[in-house]
């Protein structure tokens, strides 16, 4: 029996290279979350810089991902006509650009470089993320079974 679902092309034995590397950004705008909450309750700068290094972080992984998932979508035709790879492309992006923008909101000096604005930024990504991956994961491993792997 031939197996039509396509394979992702970025990839080392096993899933592709963009399912390992979207979680990282993931867990660190998860974790700029969990810091600007810390802050927000305790007022200690501490959790200002682990969010800032968390959100750099994030990025920069963010980036790589994003090559990953380029190649994965530009090599893979069947992966390009399916709506939900656009909208989780689409959300990723957002989440990005809004995580950029949350850098330089938290490079302010003082309680406002993260409340209200950075928290707000930070949840808004987080929600983004959860949509973008639920959707992605439903992509992978249900619709076109890019994700699984025998």
């Amino acid at each position: 029996m031939i197996d039509d679902n396509p394979r992702s092309t970025a990839r080392v034995p096993g899933p592709s290279f963009y399912a390992a590397l979207v979680q990282f950004p993931i867990v660190c705008f998860f974790g700029t979350l969990l810091t600007d909450l810390a802050y927000w309750k305790t007022a200690e700068f501490l959790w200002v810089s682990f969010s800032v290094w968390l959100l750099a972080f994030g990025l920069v992984m963010a980036g790589l991902a994003f090559l990953a998932g380029l190649v994965d979508l530009a090599r893979r035709r069947r992966v390009r006509f399916l709506g939900f790879s656009w909208v989780q492309i689409l959300g990723q992006l957002v989440a990005a650009l809004l995580s950029l923008l949350n850098v330089f909101v938290h490079s302010r000096d003082g309680y406002t470089a993260v409340v209200p604005e950075g928290l707000l930024l930070s949840a808004l990504v987080v929600l983004i993320l959860l949509v973008t991956g639920w959707v992605g994961t439903s992509m992978a491993y249900r619709t076109t079974r890019v994700g699984v792997t025998y």
